[in-house]
């Protein structure tokens, strides 16, 4: 199956998150559920959240048995919904250029683009592998930040003083609010 370039995958998302955010019908306050419902279906089409994950988590991944990752994907996947929905949801419809596709490998790509505010451009990386026949988003790169770095960092220092059980229940919390 070919997927066709990683560019074209990349953005027939964002496209998709576009149209849901520039929808009339769902801006009212009451159809935020209803937003919020249908950026989880494009990202459940777009992001990998195992391979995300994996490399989220690095050699600590090994450490964990099969119920416990994934459970850390799950949680995980409902930190960053926490972390970014609300920001995704702020978009004001500033551009969004498609700048480049670098192929790393034959099953790896990155692909780079930029949204234009009215004060600045802020360039956004899409690290993307192809699996399954179809490309997959593992991680995004903000201003030079790394997604997948920035929570590895975080995840190395909570295991570094406890256990993959701890950490769950650390993130278990965190997806309550606590």
């Amino acid at each position: 199956v070919y997927a066709g370039p990683p560019l074209d995958a990349v953005q027939a998302n964002v496209n998709k998150v576009l149209e849901v955010l520039r929808d009339p019908k769902l801006k009212a306050a009451s159809a935020k559920e209803i937003r919020k419902e249908k950026l989880r279906l494009i990202y459940e089409r777009m992001f990998d959240d195992v391979e995300l994950s994996k490399r989220t988590l690095s050699r600590h991944w090994n450490s964990m048995n099969v119920a416990q990752r994934k459970e850390f994907v799950l949680l995980f996947r409902q930190v960053l919904e926490k972390a970014y929905i609300d920001k995704i949801l702020a978009y004001t419809d500033e551009k969004i250029v498609f700048d480049r596709e670098n192929m790393v490998s034959e099953t790896q790509a990155e692909i780079q683009t930029i949204i234009v505010t009215a004060s600045k451009e802020i360039p956004i990386t899409y690290r993307v592998i192809l699996k399954g026949g179809a490309w997959k988003v593992y991680d995004i790169v903000i201003e030079n930040v790394s997604l997948v770095l920035n929570y590895r960092t975080q995840f190395n220092d909570i295991l570094a003083k406890n256990t993959p059980e701890q950490l769950l229940e650390i993130l278990r919390k965190k997806v309550k609010g606590q």
